[in-house]
């Protein structure tokens, strides 16, 4: 099992989470004996995506803005390249990031109390990550438009309705029934799951390749905008 640790920030990526987690993804598949993974967050969230706290540092400071960017894009091309069926626990909301890890996993499990979302938009950003990659695929491109252009969110019950998840558990056994998952798929033949799982993932590979260049690069510009610059002071209101 994987596990998104930063609770007390509902699992928000700062720059150590997402090396850790491409730490944990290389280490999975550099193990013989693993058939299966399952990615969770810990605490009350899956993951809030972005840290509203590196909004500045990332408008200001070029360099780090680049390294996180390709941090990003090697965080989604890592996932769809594990070789082991991933199966997602989105035990809490799925923002951002978050969905888009979610949404790039092989089997979904969603906690029936939550939701999914990827509000780019709503913070001055271009969807130009891996959420763009995946959703129109999982979802079709006219939902996807809906999803990204808007930043709605898709309640559990939704998610599942529209191919963005595989199953809507009660919260109390969400768990189990993931685990449940990836016994199941750990029990198959593993040459089988493992090359079906990445056969189907070329459809994730090459969408990658023709999209994530583009939307990243416009994403970047997002950093410049005077409406992204504007986003922490407007959360800061909220919490006041």
């Amino acid at each position: 099992m994987i596990t998104l640790n930063r609770p007390d920030l509902r699992n928000a990526f700062s720059a150590e989470m997402h090396l850790a987690l491409l730490t944990a993804f290389r280490e999975v598949c550099a193990d013989p004996k693993a058939r299966a993974v399952v990615l969770t967050g810990a605490g009350r969230a899956f993951s809030a995506g972005g840290d509203i706290d590196d909004f500045l540092v990332l408008a200001d400071d070029f360099a780090q803005r680049r390294a996180r960017l390709r941090e990003g894009r090697q965080l989604f091309e890592d996932l769809i390249n594990v070789h082991l069926p991933v199966v997602a626990a989105v035990n809490g909301p799925a923002v951002g990031l978050g969905c888009t890890l979610a949404a790039a996993c092989d089997i979904v499990h969603i906690s029936e109390a939550t939701y999914m979302a990827d509000p780019h938009v709503q913070v001055a950003l271009v969807a130009g990550d891996g959420g763009a990659v995946a959703m129109p695929l999982n979802i079709g491109l006219l939902r996807a438009k809906r999803y990204l252009l808007m930043g709605d969110r898709i309640p559990a019950a939704d998610a599942v309705s529209l191919g963005l998840a595989t199953y809507a558990d009660p919260a109390d056994q969400l768990m189990a029934n993931a685990m449940d998952s990836a016994r199941k798929l750990a029990d198959l033949p593993p040459q089988a799951v493992q090359d079906t799982k990445m056969v189907l993932n070329q459809h994730l590979r090459q969408a990658s390749v023709s999209m994530l260049g583009y939307g990243l690069a416009a994403e970047s510009q997002s950093h410049d905008t005077s409406e992204y610059r504007a986003v922490p002071e407007k959360f800061a209101a909220r919490k006041g």
